[in-house]
């Protein structure tokens, strides 16, 4: 059932339609149809409510669901209150998902210190950022309807950042807020005018709209320099849309460009790396003037030189210690940066990007794949050290959002160690031991063949190029000859120029990520590409994916503006299809390909943003925002 909610029940429109996470199977089709039929022959909440009471296991949670929605769409919340009550008492549900929908119900009666003690409860257990966004939300409600909005601002802070950086949907949230900041004084805001750019954005916005309150002129000056400061913050949600908003869109106009790389110390290598890829796109650029200065000087003579230099835009640094000093100095404050890292701090302007060869990227787009494609219990294998687990870790945090489903993870410590990880996790081992006890039970030769498990059905392979030419044949040899043929994915690590000179046949089959500049048949600047090869014929993988990264990091500098408002618009370049997310970072979907005939050859994968559990609708998986 779909839920149409308006006027008050659009603030739960998003926590409304998040059955998902709880239903006992993955899909609608899968649904009981005798619980379907119940709930047609129902005529309201409270019968659907009675029909479960007298049923058991998933008929009953899947009356419990539709029950829930359509006490919802009656906005009988004292029926709801019991509903989510009765299924948070239940194993197999997201407890914390009705927990909220305990606290929105209590809230719509009234009993806002119910509703509290029931958020505060949830303190600590709030693992899912859609999760976090609505129990920010729904406690800074609660606290605004008390007309206590000193009390309700950083919650609405931390629910428009999360949400924000997330891209969740909270349709009023906005809204909520804005009319909550506009009950401060100047010195309330004042105090608040800290932490993260969303939240000086937002705070900044309400002290111009009273500092220039008695000015019409002077407050649309006001308001014209707060939407170049901050492009694409939520706050532009809430003021009038105007026709000069697309010009603030233009492309930044740059006379003078300064690029921060190592040239000096252990990192000069990647320095000059990412410099021929600099150099290389502003032959077809009209900028004129670059400067490189080198990311490594002392930090106070480094912000002396950029300020005196004033530059148009600033690209790099590239080291993260190095972007740490910077932004402790807000030397970069107001100036347009593309960063050539990722970075952990806090952004402090919407004019500051990150662009980084990032490998969660690729295990999101590989996630992504898995599913669109329905597959529920993928196997990860990956090297038993630091980055082998930060990816696991990201892939199994993510899956967890999207997949009632839980993986597969094997780590191997070395070579050696992958035929025990990978017979372990198969099964095979176990099928050995079987094999041996008949043939020790009837005491003579018995045809036999191994049996892997059944039920995996994805291998991610986490290693770089040597490991997985290691762990695809002990694949190949482990997964029973009765089972389908298990596909096998690895990402860009995978591949490598330099030892793919060599036979590709223990990899056939294999299905990888890669950047196109990295693909031969991809490549559509062809005559750069024999440019470079002419100039660089030994180079190791990491310097041309650096040199591509900082091709297009100079390329893509007239659509950046419009990249970070538009989260459909996309920028094609060396080293994937670009984008920027509101965080600011530069996203890439990287070309698929596969390892056919000792050949690589492009190939097409479905692969498509889902919806995470906690949105997505109790019957069809959809998420219905009004």
């Amino acid at each position: 059932m779909r839920l149409k909610l308006v006027s008050l029940l659009i603030i739960l429109s998003g926590l409304s339609a998040c059955s998902t996470t709880e239903k006992p199977t993955k899909t609608s089709d899968n649904l009981n149809s005798s619980a379907n039929t119940l709930k047609n022959e129902a005529l309201n909440a409270q019968s659907i409510y009675q029909l479960a009471q007298n049923r058991f296991g998933a008929d009953k949670i899947q009356l419990l669901y539709s029950a829930r929605d359509s006490a919802i769409t009656e906005e009988n919340w004292p029926l709801l209150e019991t509903i989510c009550s009765e299924l948070a008492l239940t194993a197999s549900v997201d407890q914390i998902q009705n927990r909220l929908y305990i606290a929105f119900a209590q809230k719509e009666q009234n009993k806002n210190q119910q509703a509290l003690e029931v958020l505060n409860s949830l303190e600590g257990q709030l693992k899912q950022p859609e999760h976090f966004a609505w129990h920010q939300f729904l406690t800074a409600s609660i606290f605004a309807s008390q007309n206590l909005p000193k009390r309700a601002a950083p919650y609405f802070f931390a629910a428009s950042e999360s949400a924000t950086k997330n891209t969740i949907s909270i349709p009023q949230l906005s809204d909520a807020l804005w009319k909550n900041l506009k009950q401060l004084s100047s010195y309330a805001l004042e105090r608040f005018n800290r932490g993260s750019v969303i939240q000086q954005g937002w705070v900044n916005l309400a002290l111009y709209h009273q500092v220039y309150a008695n000015s019409s002129v002077d407050l649309d000056q006001a308001i014209n320099n707060w939407r170049r400061r901050y492009l694409g913050h939520p706050g532009n949600n809430v003021l009038p849309k105007q026709e000069t908003y697309a010009n603030e869109l233009a492309p930044i106009n740059i006379e003078r460009l300064v690029v921060l790389l190592p040239q000096s110390g252990a990192n000069k290598r990647l320095g000059d790396a990412l410099k021929a890829g600099i150099l290389a796109a502003l032959d077809k650029k009209e900028i004129n003037e670059t400067l490189f200065i080198d990311e490594n000087t002392e930090t106070e003579a480094l912000s002396a030189q950029i300020s005196q230099l004033q530059p148009d835009f600033v690209i790099g640094p590239l080291l993260k210690a190095n972007i740490d000093k910077l932004a402790n100095t807000n030397t970069l404050l107001d100036i347009p940066t593309l960063h050539l890292n990722t970075f952990d701090g806090e952004r402090t302007s919407l004019q500051h990007y990150f662009f980084a060869l990032n490998p969660e990227h690729e295990v999101q787009q590989t996630l992504e794949h898995f599913l669109a494609q329905g597959y529920q219990k993928p196997m990860l294998l990956a090297p038993n050290n630091t980055n082998g687990q930060r990816l696991v870790d990201y892939f199994n945090l993510q899956w967890q959002r999207y997949s009632e489903t839980t993986t597969q993870v094997g780590f191997y410590n070395d070579n050696k160690d992958m035929p025990n990880t990978i017979t372990s996790l198969l099964e095979v081992d176990k099928s050995k031991e079987r094999i041996k006890s008949v043939k020790a039970l009837f005491n003579k030769e018995v045809e036999s063949e191994t049996r892997s498990r059944g039920d995996i059905d994805a291998i991610y392979i986490l290693g770089d190029a040597i490991e997985t030419r290691l762990i695809k044949p002990y694949l190949d040899v482990n997964v029973s000859t009765f089972a389908d043929r298990i596909p096998i994915y690895a990402s860009s690590k995978s591949h490598s120029k330099q030892i793919d000179t060599t036979d590709k046949g223990d990899l056939d089959g294999l299905y990888f990520t890669e950047l196109p500049w990295m693909l031969d048949s991809q490549i559509k600047q062809y005559n750069l590409r024999q440019q470079y090869n002419d100039l660089w014929p030994e180079q190791a993988d990491i310097s041309q994916r650096l040199f591509a990264m900082a091709y297009d990091s100079v390329t893509m500098l007239n659509d950046i503006r419009q990249l970070s408002v538009t989260p459909d618009k996309y920028f094609s370049g060396l080293s994937g299809k670009l984008s920027i997310n509101s965080a600011g970072d530069i996203e890439r979907s990287l070309q698929w390909a596969q390892y056919s005939n000792r050949r690589i050859k492009p190939v097409e994968l479905k692969t498509q943003r889902p919806v995470p559990l906690f949105m997505q609708s109790a019957n069809d998986g959809i998420t219905i925002i009004n």
